[in-house]
This record gives C-alpha cells, structure tokens and sequence, in this order.
C-alpha cells in the first residue's frame, strides 16, 4: 500500500540541477535516510566554472551516501582520504562527532561530460551519533548483485534480497540500485519497516497508482508492495528501522539542537579540520535561519 507519492523539487547549483525528494513536508525520513538529492542527469562542459564545485564543508550526526549513473567527483575529506568516484561506484562517508569534505568535478572542467547520480544522507542512531569519523569506497565489483527474469538489482548497503553489502552501516537499513525489464517485477523487503522506492527513470506501477520518473512512492510498514515496471526502468529502493526525531540545519543533522548550535559555533571559529588536500577555501557558514540541507552531501 502506497502512503505517499513524493515529487521532486528542482534547483539550480549554477552548472546543472538537482531534485530534492527528503526532506519533505510531509515525510522528513524514510527509516533512517532523512535526505535524497538526484543529481541531473546533466552534460557538464568543458571548462565548467569552479564555482559549481563543492567546496570544503562540514557534516555531523550523519553518513553520506554518493552514487554514481553517469560522471565522476573527486572527493577529499578531512580524514586524510582522496577518492574519484565513477559510475557503478558507492562512497559512504560516516561524520559521527564531526568531518569535513569537498566534492569537485574536476574530470568535467578538463574535459566536458555527463553528471548523473543519487546523494543521500542515513542519521546515525542515538548511541552512534558521536562515533569516530571515516570514509569507504566501494567499487562495483564490490556490491553484491541479485537476478530474477528481467530484475537486476545491486544492493549498495544493508539487507534485503538474500543479499548482505559489506559497508558498516549503525542500524538496519537497506540500499539498492535496481533495474527493471518491461514487465518485470520487484517486491519491497517486508523486513523493513519503512520503504520507499523513486523512480530515476522509465515508469512504473504499484498498488494501481502509476508512478512516474523522479517521483518516490513510499510503502506502509509490513504490507505488501510489488513495483511493477510499464517501461525500462530504474530505480533506487530504501528504508530501514526507524531512529527518532532527528534536526536538520545545513548540513548538520542531530537529535539535538544544542549539539547543532555547538557545530555551527564550532564551523564558525574554525574549530573544525579542513580536508589535508583541499584546505585553502571554505564554505561559510549561512545566516541563520539555515535553510534546510546544503544541497549536496
């Protein structure tokens, strides 16, 4: 049974857009993913001006998700890490008590081409939330892969299909990248308690309502829910267990205000350690109100 039908809402980062789906008015998370960017799909030119990067920023409570269709971002982080992340690819990037990173489409400015992929962010549990600050990076030869007729699915992270993926995730979740022949279908994990699928690209049907592209249908908890694909189709299925009310500030995410306002004085003084190789410019903190999230991870 289908709750809720969540559109996206499109803006521009001054190279290409992104569709923001969580947080929403009416559903701020979706288990323990509380927000989900669709980045283009974009072609990025040649000589793509630096202002579109992402520059060094700051992140608690959280892990960051990235995955790739199309592209590559170079990603460094305050723990000393510099990875590309290309098509096929995960980067999941756990801030805990507090990390800083910056995204840069450095293969785009040199070269020109294509921009397409999924950001999200999972809240860590109450215990979790001050863990130790890490990254990992997972090729595709990496991810377990599940085949049904016309199903493909990669799960990224969690449960879900028979299948286990190897990131250290805090509490049950599930990831999945899945593509679907005309006609085929693919069932939500009953496992977990809450569930969503958006559809990247192509159409599809569940509980008689059709749901088209960058719309994400989100399921009730225990029922069943089967997507059936009218078109080619891509999708991202996700959910998990539930963690509790969380806050969102930029790009800091708490179950406390008081440890939001201490980020935000703590990013303000320069309390916090730019990334090894990309610390000679910042992003400020904005003027408070904040808006919701940055608009990527």
């Amino acid at each position: 049974m289908i709750e809720l039908v969540i559109d996206q809402r499109r803006r521009d980062l001054g190279g290409f857009e992104v569709g923001r789906v969580l947080p929403f008015a009416k559903r701020r998370m979706v288990g323990p993913f509380i927000f989900f960017d669709h980045m283009g799909p974009a072609d990025l030119p040649k000589g793509l001006p630096r202002e579109a990067d992402v520059r060094p920023h700051p992140h608690i409570g959280l892990s960051t998700v990235t995955y790739l269709f199309a592209g590559e971002i170079m990603h460094r982080d305050s723990t000393g890490v510099e990875q590309a992340i290309r098509p096929g690819e995960m980067n999941w990037m756990i801030a805990g008590r507090g990390i800083t990173h910056s995204e840069r489409f450095e293969r785009a400015r040199r070269e020109g081409g294509p921009m397409h992929g999924i950001q999200s962010w999972v809240a860590l549990p109450d215990r979790e939330e001050e863990v130790a600050p890490a990254f990992s990076h997972h090729e595709s030869d990496d991810l377990p892969v599940y085949r049904d007729g016309g199903v493909w699915l990669r799960l990224l992270a969690g449960e879900a299909f028979g299948l286990r993926a190897a990131v250290k995730t805090h509490s049950p979740l599930f990831y999945g990248h899945v593509a679907l022949e005309s006609g085929a279908r693919v069932s939500m994990p009953r496992e977990h308690a809450e569930r969503a699928a958006y559809l990247v690209s192509g159409a599809v049907e569940a509980d008689g309502t059709a749901i088209t592209a960058t719309q994400m249908a989100v399921f009730g908890s225990g029922t069943e829910a089967i997507v059936r694909a009218t078109a080619p189709s891509v999708l991202m299925l996700l959910g998990g267990a539930p963690v509790g009310e969380r806050f969102i500030e930029w790009n800091f995410v708490s179950s406390s205000k008081e440890r939001i306002a201490q980020a935000k004085a703590d990013w303000r003084a320069g309390r916090m350690k730019l990334p090894d190789l990309d610390n000679t410019e910042f992003t400020p903190l904005p003027p408070d109100p904040l808006p919701a999230a940055g608009a990527m991870s």
